[in-house]
């Protein structure tokens, strides 16, 4: 996906991004959880976008890096975070600028699944981190996307890898989005195949409060299917 799409909406994008029970409620809780206590640990934010969960990972005690492919979201993140912070514009598809064991963990915030090919990017990855290391990723649910897409009428196979695309519009502004949706076996199998070993795979709950926030969301259940998250070690 080019980086422009996002330089597009970055600000509109952030503001959404702020709030939204998706991400602030469901999705940053969740990484934050998995995470634990992340003091003087060293964290890279890989696909960082404006900073949420950077900013929160700092304010745990982290030493906290980032990057994302747009000069946009960077930016928005340099407002949020100061200059003390290495951010900076780089593609998790391309090798990454930073030296061998350089942190104690990395988070990758509904990024993986912009990839069609995972196996460069968890190389890499794997070789940012020193050994014993974590990597914390979050994904769209690959079978909820499924169950979105038979609900439309499309014919997606669950057992497939396939692009898709939707229309996003934030600001006034409408783009189309697209992602790239693998089997749960296809994921794990991409990770053991980079030499991480699978600590967690987990499909929480959203925050309480969510609850009280968005009732209109749940329709009387306390959770949904919408994300898969993984802590994986190196």
């Amino acid at each position: 996906m080019s980086a422009n799409v996002y330089d597009g909406m970055a600000e509109a994008y952030t503001a959404e991004n702020e709030n939204s029970l998706m991400n602030a409620y469901y999705e940053r809780p969740a990484m934050l959880g998995l995470a634990g206590d992340v003091a003087g640990r060293r964290i890279l934010d890989a696909g960082c976008g404006a900073g949420p969960l950077a900013a929160a990972l700092r304010e745990r005690g982290a030493v906290v890096s980032g990057f994302d492919s747009s000069a946009g979201m960077v930016e928005q993140a340099r407002r949020r975070l100061g200059d003390g912070v290495d951010l900076r514009v780089a593609d998790l598809a391309e090798p990454l600028p930073y030296a061998d064991g350089a942190f104690d963990d990395v988070v990758a915030s509904l990024v993986l699944h912009y990839l069609r090919d995972w196996g460069p990017t968890l190389a890499e990855v794997r070789r940012v981190l020193k050994p014993g290391g974590r990597l914390i990723a979050s994904v769209d649910h690959p079978f909820a996307v499924t169950l979105l897409h038979r609900a439309t009428g499309a014919d997606f196979d669950y057992f497939s890898t396939y692009n898709w695309t939707e229309e996003w519009t934030l600001g006034g502004r409408t783009t189309r989005m697209s992602f790239w949706n693998r089997p749960l076996h296809a994921m794990t199998d991409a990770f053991s195949a980079a030499g991480f070993r699978i600590g967690v795979i987990s499909e929480p709950p959203p925050a309480l409060e969510a609850r009280e926030l968005f009732p209109e969301e749940f329709h009387g259940n306390t959770s949904f299917l919408g994300f898969l998250f993984f802590v994986l070690e190196a």
